[in-house]
């Protein structure tokens, strides 16, 4: 069926509802010369006369009535196909798959993962957290989170305004039995919790301050991979221990652990949520880059 077609089929009806091609008109956005000649055409290709009209009224034929009666569940049936259709592109719904540093994720969870669920309960997020970069569109994601620096140059990045930096954090009785390092090269004194990179590395603990920068091997009696245990250990006072700062936030407001060495972590990247330039990407996709900006923004 062509538009054409559709667009008489819903005149016919119209001027049967209404009982006037002026009415009519109006409804359908068009003249009313317009609507007659578009009917006189119709009544041509069918080779019947569909309605009765005098100046004054406007009627079904017998043959018009039986049209009407046949086509009308019929074009209804139609308009609520495109609807439907039409919805599903409106209403976000789907899988979206997102690879993230496990620190990343933690940080917007609840301030913008969450909250997206809650408005678009139709769409399922894949998060998948992991500590090594990977190239999303060979991995079959649909959206990648890394701090900005670390965002492949042939990307899209929306950074996601979050202030981000290092933090250096022991329980209040660790630093009360050892005391607490003025500068990072201190630490060689103290016992820290040590960390391992997905490449099995051990971390060097990184420092800058006034443009000199310090990366410290620091020794101690436990190696973790996770920064979740280390903040498990060093609340447990086994030492000192580098995280994200958003990782202990809480703890430091409430002061299970201290921060140290503040002056010496400088603020990072950064976090950007990225992607590869799509044509007419899926509604899920589109709601949460605006729900990236929107929170971004304060919004």
């Amino acid at each position: 069926m062509t538009r054409s077609v559709l667009v008489d089929l819903d005149a016919v009806l119209s001027i049967a509802r209404l009982g006037s091609f002026r009415a009519a008109a109006l409804e359908l956005g068009m003249s009313t010369t317009a609507l007659s000649n578009s009917i006189a055409k119709l009544e041509q290709r069918l080779a019947v006369r569909l309605f009765n009209r005098t100046t004054r009224s406007v009627s079904l034929t017998d043959a018009g009535r039986t049209f009407v009666e046949r086509v009308g569940p019929a074009v209804r049936d139609i308009h609520d196909a495109m609807l439907t259709v039409q919805s599903l592109q409106e209403t976000p719904t789907g899988t979206l798959r997102i690879n993230a540093f496990a620190t990343a994720a933690r940080e917007v969870m609840e301030p913008l993962i969450l909250p997206f669920m809650q408005r678009y309960p139709q769409v399922h997020i894949d998060l998948v957290t992991e500590g090594r970069i990977v190239d999303i569109v060979a991995a079959g994601f649909d959206l990648g989170m890394r701090p900005a620096d670390l965002v492949p140059t042939d990307m899209i990045a929306v950074s996601l305004g979050l202030k981000r930096s290092n933090a250096v954090v022991a329980s209040p009785d660790f630093l009360r039995a050892h005391g607490r390092p003025i500068l990072p090269t201190d630490l060689y004194r103290f016992r820290c919790i040590r960390a391992r990179l997905p490449n099995n590395a051990l971390f060097r603990w990184k420092f800058e301050k006034d443009g000199e920068a310090v990366q410290i091997d620091v020794q101690g009696s436990i190696t973790l991979d996770e920064p979740s245990l280390v903040r498990i250990a060093a609340r447990n006072g086994v030492g000192l221990g580098y995280v994200m700062e958003a990782d202990v936030r809480d703890d430091i407001a409430t002061g299970r652990l201290v921060r140290v060495l503040e002056d010496w972590t400088p603020s990072l990247a950064p976090l950007a949520l990225y992607y590869p330039g799509r044509k007419n990407p899926p509604a899920a996709f589109s709601a949460f880059i605006q729900a990236a900006r929107d929170f971004a923004n304060g919004g």
